[in-house]
């Protein structure tokens, strides 16, 4: 499942930089999660990093994106490819 980013966002941008898949990026009035690009960290960390640093908790699972942990870890592979 990706995450997705509430409209409590208060902008303050921490969550952007802590993305290992650029996934998330500004929108017109808060922060947004690309949902095909999310992986919930799956392959990168044991949690969600913007989770972890998100000040005011606006950050929670996406029910519109679910994905099984497997799923998440072959968008992981499928998005690290050629990566060097």
């Amino acid at each position: 499942m990706a995450l997705m980013i509430t409209d409590e966002c208060i902008n303050c941008d921490v969550c952007e930089p802590e993305c290992p898949n650029g996934a998330i990026s500004p929108g017109d009035e808060i922060y947004v999660i690309e949902p095909s690009l999310c992986t919930e960290c799956v392959g990168h960390f044991d949690a969600p990093q913007c989770v972890e640093v998100c000040p005011v908790d606006c950050i929670p699972k996406d029910p519109d994106h679910e994905e099984s942990h497997e799923a998440l870890m072959a968008k992981f592979e499928r998005i690290t490819a050629g990566a060097s």
